[in-house]
């Protein structure tokens, strides 16, 4: 697995991580042993970075990987995770006082003295250019609670807000093949200024996989059914905001290219996972996993090889024809 250097954290991780939304809640019933057994293979296959949140599953997700931790021991894993979704999303609950007790929730949940890095996430947009959240934050980095922080942004006009702070290290932002925004400011920037970038969903919430068509439906408790229009949170954060039909259709396409252009037996998922790796400027790629398979495959897309011209130029010309028009702007 390549490795490559987390932002302003100076920490090695590897080119392909793992978000662990799945394993606490919203994408239908994953159990603990389950979610266990995706860590076990993400690790052996090289993953070195767990993404996670304290809302996911109100603590789920950092429990379960707390626990896996407590049972491999300098296993060399980062834990990045995050906080701030635990309350009224107001600019005036991202102060020290929260923050504090966020920390220690998660560290308590995690069983780390100190957390490796915490990320705002997804705050409203005037926490972006508050000084004062950015003093807490070194206090709590002064403090000894977390060793560095980052942000978790929905729009790019956050990211780049983020990414001119002298002291975030990391930035993580949606970006797929139906998701192309970020490329033309976020990477450059974060480069120059030597900031790290996640990129999450990766597959379109499952739509570059190829396996969904117009029939295809999700159990009731996963967020692909009840928040298709935004109804419980950022509509972007769902199929990355586009109309589920319409990425069906690009995902068809999508299919097509890598059939003609990626390595033999490449599945769809794994090269929509390594072009997003291969990019410029992105540190790392978390997909989820709900099982050991998909942990393994996921994995194997760090390994793949250049995609190439003729791939990302059919990228483009699918993200022109099906979703340019329609959210470029949003996000």
């Amino acid at each position: 697995m390549p490795t490559r250097t987390l932002g302003r954290t100076g920490r090695t991780v590897s080119a392909v991580g793992l978000g662990t939304w799945q394993l606490g809640a919203d994408w239908g019933d994953v159990s603990e042993d389950d979610a266990r057994a995706v860590l076990d293979a993400s690790a052996a296959e090289g993953v070195t970075l767990f993404d996670t949140a304290d809302v996911y599953g109100d603590g789920r997700s950092e429990r379960i990987i707390g626990s896996w931790l407590a049972a491999n021991p300098g296993a060399g894993v980062t834990v990045a995770t995050k906080m701030g979704r635990r309350v009224d999303q107001v600019s005036e609950n991202y102060v020290l006082d929260n923050f504090r007790a966020w920390t220690d929730r998660s560290r308590r949940n995690l069983g780390q003295d100190v957390l490796d890095l915490v990320q705002l996430h997804c705050p409203p947009t005037a926490v972006f250019h508050d000084d004062a959240v950015y003093d807490a934050l070194d206090t709590l980095v002064a403090e000894g609670a977390i060793a560095a922080y980052g942000v978790s942004v929905e729009e790019t006009a956050q990211a780049l807000a983020a990414i001119a702070r002298p002291h975030v290290a990391s930035v993580q932002i949606i970006l797929n093949a139906f998701r192309l925004k970020p490329i033309d400011e976020v990477l450059p920037a974060a480069q120059e200024a030597g900031v790290g970038i996640l990129a999450r969903v990766p597959l379109a919430s499952g739509l570059l996989s190829g396996r969904y068509d117009e029939s295809t439906t999700f159990a009731e408790n996963d967020h692909r059914s009840y928040n298709r229009h935004g109804e419980a949170f950022d509509q972007g954060e769902t199929f990355s905001g586009v109309d589920f039909e319409q990425g069906v259709a690009a995902a068809r396409r999508f299919s097509a290219l890598v059939a003609e252009h990626a390595p033999e037996g490449t599945t769809p998922a794994q090269a929509a996972i390594a072009w997003v790796a291969q990019l410029p400027g992105v540190t790392t790629v978390i997909p989820g996993a709900r099982s050991v398979a998909q942990a393994e495959s996921n994995a194997a897309a760090g390994l793949l090889p250049p995609l190439g011209d003729a791939f990302e130029s059919g990228v483009r010309a699918i993200y022109d024809e099906f979703f340019r028009a329609a959210i470029h702007e949003k996000w």
